[in-house]
């Protein structure tokens, strides 16, 4: 069992939803990120997704966007990303952390795809969602991800219909995410009685718990969604706090309030 499927037994003994917060690596700076990365924790966030930060960030809105663009501007790169949870572990052994992100820095990195999984695990990465890699690419990087002792999280979408599912479930493992509204981040609100069919459906076709993000930025919001489903993510609400330079403290208070949302749900 990984962290991620750890986490998910322990939060159905504690018949409740997880929470997991998105941030990207690096933003606004190293220092700053590697601050609200170490305080997720204790703001009641479940899981963590880090973001790694890219050029060309074609499933994300503005706000993300400018996220990675702050990161590389500030030295942000794979390799400062996966030291960054290398020191995250020296704390906390128990928050799985999943990068997301594209696969042009998997496959620019010295040493390839191997290394990089090499590396990732050494350094206490859980998972991985890499939004441009279909299941017809699962050679490229699912299956020796999952090799590695990785859990790879897919992402299935409005439009992922019936003769689409299985094969976006079929290589998944540790959850499933589901993208609430069509578009990028940061856009459209989601809308909990629009996910609950789809979730259930995708639950049903995975067998694996299905968390939902995109669209979802108050803790009213995050309530409503993990009714409905596993788990609720927030990124961009998140990060617009972030690029509006509030303190590290401010963001993890705004992060307890949306945890402690979604965990009411």
């Amino acid at each position: 069992m990984t962290r991620i499927d750890r986490k998910f037994a322990a939060l159905k003994v504690q018949d409740r939803k997880a929470f997991v917060a998105y941030i990207m690596a690096c933003d606004p700076d190293r220092e700053t990120s590697a601050e609200i990365l170490a305080g997720l924790p204790g703001a009641g966030v479940d899981i963590i997704e880090l973001g790694m930060p890219f050029t060309d960030p074609m499933a994300d809105g503005p706000t993300i966007e400018a996220a990675a663009h702050r990161a590389l501007k500030a030295g942000g790169s794979l390799s400062v990303t996966l030291d960054m949870v290398r020191d995250f572990r020296r704390r906390d052994d128990d928050t799985p952390i999943v990068l997301m992100g594209y696969y042009n820095p998997v496959y620019a990195r010295a040493g390839g795809v191997s290394q990089f999984l090499t590396d990732a695990v050494e350094a206490g990465i859980d998972g991985l969602i890499i939004v441009d890699l279909p299941p017809e690419e699962d050679a490229e990087l699912c299956s020796p991800a999952q090799q590695a002792g990785l859990n790879f999280i897919r992402l299935a979408t409005p439009t992922t219909d019936d003769r689409r599912l299985p094969a976006v479930v079929a290589n998944t493992s540790g959850f499933v995410y589901y993208v609430a509204v069509t578009g990028t981040t940061g856009g459209a609100a989601a809308k909990p009685e629009d996910v609950a069919p789809e979730v259930a459906r995708i639950r049903d076709a995975a067998g694996l718990p299905v968390v939902v993000g995109f669209g979802i930025s108050t803790p009213e919001a995050a309530e409503g969604i993990a009714r409905v489903a596993d788990g609720a993510v927030v990124g961009s609400a998140i990060v617009k706090k972030i690029g509006a330079g509030d303190s590290p403290e401010t963001v993890l208070a705004f992060v307890r309030e949306l945890a402690d949302g979604a965990h009411r749900g």
